[in-house]
């Protein structure tokens, strides 16, 4: 059990309406009621309460700040520990003046980045899978990936996650009983028992691998490059997307020097778009780094937006980089048809089919739904807008997945082969450990340590 008390801002440091300061552990209460003054002593005060007053300093009893103090006991608080909030004005000098207070008592140290969550995992409140989505939920670029960090959060993924170890745990019990007390027929334990247990295993966890490429978009945005030669129409494109001025736009070829990044959302899917410079032979230095660095980012990636100018014939640049990347996950957007069309729409579908080209004009705002659509049914089937929200959308855990079902198709393949039942229990003990890792049963401290310092301070 966690010994010391910590605190630090729980809120973006900075000017604004209010300022909280967190502070959690066995002398949470008492330190803070040290630097309290209100009508109600703290030590006294009831659980889940709020209570008017000012931090002072206790030196000279001077008033620092003018607060509301929330208190709450523990296991009924985030951490599962002793938990007070207080309240000041947003502002970062009031804010340090208050945490400078509350540091300076006896027993407090200032929290290390997502301590507060690590203790809620290490005290039992949340598991593993639950702590990681609370990043989710800060990090959220979109409606829907918060509606599915949410959803972890809650822990509806970790219930599927333990139903499933549960499965593999009573097998693995049943092949142990069966190797330790073999005179005792507990279960007639057949090859046939273990296939059927370890698909059944398979069958869920397929389920749940079937949304990792959907969840893990969702969480981490599509790596989107937007790509073509100079004025095409990139950087308006980007700017219509972002819906600001973003890149700067000129008539003159060869302005986007360099990529430039942004988020967007685009019908709840989260694009992290890169406009590119203009891919052509250039004799300029700055430019031929910035066309160096538009190839860098075509080849990383996750979609490619291919940009042609409906207006100009199709340039022999135009048909080599669309042979290079047409297998790629690729829309190709006819940009300026509201002009006259000078492409040969022929060589186009030669070298690409009809459905992933979307005919646009930017300039007039026209044809943003057809590119919406293009790419959910490109990434998601067109399914994005299902009621399910339980996506594997972690990195980790997607890997982990993997690891169990590989472990649980070689059980299945070594009782096909008739290998003896105590080789196939390190397979399934395998599976049943990846598993675990997932919930936070089967890891050592430095992964823990590892996945919370990716947390915000104060978190």
């Amino acid at each position: 059990m966690v010994q010391d008390t910590i605190a630090a801002i729980s809120t973006a440091v900075g000017e604004g309406g209010i300022a909280i300061i967190r502070v959690s552990g066995p002398d949470a209460i008492e330190g803070t009621a040290r630097i309290f003054r209100s009508r109600t002593d703290l030590r006294d005060a009831a659980t889940h309460t709020v209570h008017y007053g000012h931090i002072i300093d206790p030196k000279n009893g001077e008033q620092v700040e003018e607060v509301i103090v929330t208190v709450m006991r523990g296991p009924r608080s985030f951490t599962a520990e002793d938990v007070v909030e207080i309240n000041a004005h947003g502002g970062v000098v009031a804010v340090k003046k208050v945490l400078d207070q509350v540091l300076l008592q006896e027993g407090m140290r200032l929290a290390e980045p997502g301590e507060f969550t690590k203790r809620a995992f290490l005290n039992g409140r949340i598991d593993l899978m639950q702590a990681e989505a609370v990043i989710d939920l800060i990090r959220s670029k979109s409606d829907r990936a918060f509606s599915v960090a949410r959803k972890q959060a809650e822990g509806t993924l970790s219930k599927r996650i333990k139903a499933l170890r549960q499965t593999v745990i009573e097998l693995l019990a049943h092949i142990e009983v069966n190797i330790d007390y073999p005179e005792h027929d507990v279960e007639d334990l057949t090859s046939a028992y273990i296939r059927d247990q370890s698909g059944s295993a398979l069958e869920e966890i397929g389920k749940l691998l079937k949304t990792a490429n959907e969840g893990k978009i969702l969480r981490e945005g599509i790596m989107t490059a937007i790509v073509g030669r100079p004025n095409v129409g990139k950087s308006s494109l980007l700017n219509m997307l972002a819906q600001e001025n973003k890149a700067i736009v000129t008539d003159i070829p060869g302005t986007t020097r360099d990529v430039i990044e942004e988020y967007v959302t685009l019908n709840h899917i989260p694009l992290r778009l890169l406009d590119t410079a203009g891919i052509r032979e250039t004799s300029d230095v700055v430019e031929k780094i910035g066309v160096e660095r538009s190839h860098n980012a075509l080849e990383e990636a996750d979609l490619i937006l291919f940009v042609l100018n409906n207006n100009e014939a199709l340039h022999e640049d135009d048909r080599a980089l669309l042979t290079k990347v047409k297998d790629r996950q690729l829309i190709l957007i006819i940009n300026k048809s509201d002009l006259e069309s000078k492409l040969d729409m022929a060589q186009i579908q030669a070298l690409i089919d009809e459905e992933r080209i979307v005919r646009m004009s930017v300039r007039e705002e026209e044809g943003l739904d057809h590119l919406e659509k293009a790419i959910s049914k490109l990434f998601f089937e067109g399914q994005l807008d299902s009621g399910d929200l339980t996506y594997v959308s972690n990195v980790r855990h997607i890997s982990l997945l993997k690891r169990a079902q590989q472990s649980l198709v070689d059980a299945i393949e070594a009782s096909h082969a008739g290998i003896p039942i105590d080789l196939i229990q390190i397979d399934v003990r395998s599976a049943w450990e990846s598993l675990g890792e997932i919930l936070g049963d089967e890891v050592g401290d430095s992964l823990i340590d590892q996945i919370f310092s990716q947390f915000c301070l104060g978190k």
